[in-house]
Formats: structure tokens, C-alpha cells, sequence
């Protein structure tokens, strides 16, 4: 059995993040010691393991969690988890579309302020930012 910072150590996190999963339900220890100790059993590596990859996949806790109980339900199949990976992927595509369009309408504001010693109440950058707040604004 281990102790959650043994545990942690094995499974390459903090104990507050342990402490945290187990909150969210994710993990839960398998006893408790004489002296109240939480205690884990080897299983919870692997699952700490396996959240950790998940989450560096970009999937959220609740997804997390939606996937490890698909891992338990004896009717569930792969391709259930592979619909949830489409899903995370599109979703992540999109994301990644919205940065980019992000970073060139920076791209743009920067290129307008090519004279740095420009006085800041004439900055083209801070104009552009007013006129854009002031155009979505309702009237």
C-alpha cells in the first residue's frame, strides 16, 4: 500500500493535485492506516497516470471522468471513447483556429504602431482596441 506522497512521487504530481483529484472524485484511496492515513493501492498509479496523459490530451476532469466510467461499463466499447477523442480533437482544432485569427488581428495592431515613440494619446493600437469596444457595445 502506499501513502499519498508516495504516491504522488510514483505518479509524478503534487499532493495537493492528489488531494484535489480526490475531491473531484476521480481517485479515492483503497483504506486508511491505524492512524488514519490515506493508503493506495497500485491501480491508483496507473489511473493517476492515465489522468494525467488525459488531461495533457486536453480533456477536462468531467471528460476524464466520463471516460473512466466508460472503462467500467462492460457495454461500452471503443468506439465510444473514440467519439469523445473526435470530439476533444474538433473542439481543440477550433480553439487553435480562434488563437490564430487571434494572433494575426495582433499582427495587425502591431503593424499599426510601427513609430514606437509615438505619444501614447495618439497610439494606434489603444485607438483600435477603443474603436473596436466601442462598435460592439450595444446602443
Amino acid at each position: 500500500m502506499l501513502t499519498i506522497g508516495k504516491l504522488a512521487t510514483l505518479a509524478d504530481i503534487s499532493t495537493d493535485t492528489l488531494r484535489f483529484y480526490e475531491r473531484e472524485g476521480l481517485i479515492a484511496p483503497s483504506s486508511k492506516s491505524a492512524g488514519g492515513y490515506r493508503l493506495y493501492d497500485e491501480d491508483a498509479v496507473v489511473r493517476l497516470r492515465f489522468i494525467k496523459q488525459a488531461r495533457d490530451c486536453g480533456f477536462t476532469l468531467t471528460e476524464i471522468q466520463q471516460l473512466l466510467l466508460l472503462r467500467n461499463q462492460s457495454e461500452a466499447c471503443c468506439g465510444d471513447v473514440r467519439q469523445r477523442a473526435i470530439e476533444k480533437k474538433l473542439q481543440l482544432e477550433a480553439k487553435i483556429r480562434a488563437l490564430s485569427a487571434m494572433s494575426k488581428a495582433l499582427d495587425h495592431l502591431i503593424a499599426d504602431c510601427a513609430n514606437e515613440s509615438h505619444p501614447i494619446n495618439g497610439c494606434p493600437i489603444l485607438a483600435s482596441l477603443e474603436q473596436a469596444t466601442a462598435s460592439t457595445e450595444p446602443g
